[in-house]
């Protein structure tokens, strides 16, 4: 049998499909290279020493992945694909909602056709919404997320707790994120970010290997000790540890599971570029902007239940996600295009 994972050549994605591989299992990735490279899946290859089926499209194309479904024994779909930046979605919320939403339906739908119904959704902390109750628990009422990527990931979180309430033969884990940064220890995988990043530690690296100027701080003014926002920043390895674990959990269970992936930490920006000057060891130059819209002033997690229930729980500290998000991109200054 095959585990399907769509996203499988982005970030978060390409560090899953090599775990994947490492635990023996036979992978299929669907991707459409908006945000990915298949030179992530070659160099999986040559870390593992095993071929990863790859097959190029969209999530939305039912014909597809009728086809997928029907040429492969898939036994778990691993949903990570999509869009995920918090500033672009506020500019383009429909297309966030056609690619998030709509493509979870596709989806979903061509999974019960073919009788498949185990699935793992790369779902996001925003779903929390605007609260001062950090740190967030499982237990919390979702919110009213601040932008639309967080919107989209809610709508597809209440989708499929309406779907699992219809037909129970459904095994569905939602996984909110907190902040995945990182690489893998090799420094051949990790994030490539297409044009200007948007999340903070690619920002960091590339201003550190030289590719830009300076770091823009997005507002110094919040509640918080130093006035920068406050986050939990969990290595990608960590993550993918967390999914494995999911999927053990719910190949013994019906119904829909909630888990927190997060150190149950938060950093400061100003923390971040601190523990990344150690790491490179140099000053990382940095410049104080306004605030952007949807952003939170702090969101760490309360990662008690990913212990207690799937006995998983982030082994990796702040030197090690900089160190190995230095080691990527100093080996790697243009990313994947070199």
């Amino acid at each position: 049998m095959s585990i399907l994972v769509t996203g499988g050549a982005g970030y978060i994605g390409s560090h899953m499909v090599l775990a994947l591989l490492e635990h023996r299992h036979e992978v299929v990735v669907l991707d459409n290279l908006s945000n990915g490279s298949t030179v992530s899946l070659d160099r999986i290859t040559a870390l593992t020493g095993r071929e990863v089926a790859f097959i190029e499209g969209d999530v939305r194309d039912r014909g597809l992945l009728d086809w997928l479904l029907r040429h492969h024994q898939v036994s778990d779909v691993l949903h990570f694909a999509g869009l995920k930046a918090v500033g672009e979605s506020i500019e383009q919320p429909m297309r966030y909602f056609d690619n998030n939403v709509a493509g979870a339906v596709t989806l979903c739908l061509a999974m019960e056709a073919a009788g498949l119904r185990r699935l793992i959704f790369s779902s996001s902390a925003t779903v929390y919404g605007d609260t001062d109750a950090v740190p967030y628990h499982e237990e919390l009422p979702t919110g009213v997320p601040t932008n639309p990527y967080g919107r989209s990931k809610l709508m597809v979180e209440d989708m499929l707790r309406d779907l699992s309430a219809a037909d129970t033969r459904w095994s569905i884990a939602l996984l909110r994120y907190f902040n995945p940064v990182g690489a893998h220890p090799s420094g051949c995988i990790g994030e490539d970010p297409l044009g200007i990043p948007n999340n903070l530690v690619p920002f960091i690296t590339q201003v550190a290997v030289g590719r830009r100027d300076a770091l823009s701080v997005f507002g110094n003014d919040y509640p918080t000790p130093d006035g920068t926002g406050i986050r939990d920043y969990i290595h990608v390895m960590d993550l993918v540890e967390g999914h494995l674990a999911a999927m053990q959990a719910i190949a013994n269970r019906h119904g829909v599971s909630v888990w927190n992936l997060g150190t149950g930490r938060g950093y400061s920006v100003l923390d971040m570029i601190q523990a990344f000057e150690k790491a490179v060891g140099r000053p990382i130059p940095y410049r104080v902007a306004p605030r952007r819209a949807g952003d939170l002033a702090q969101c760490w997690a309360d990662a008690a239940k990913a212990r207690r229930e799937l006995g998983w729980s982030a082994r990796r500290d702040l030197a090690a996600m900089t160190a190995d998000a230095w080691r990527w991109q100093a080996n790697n200054p243009k990313g994947y295009a070199c």
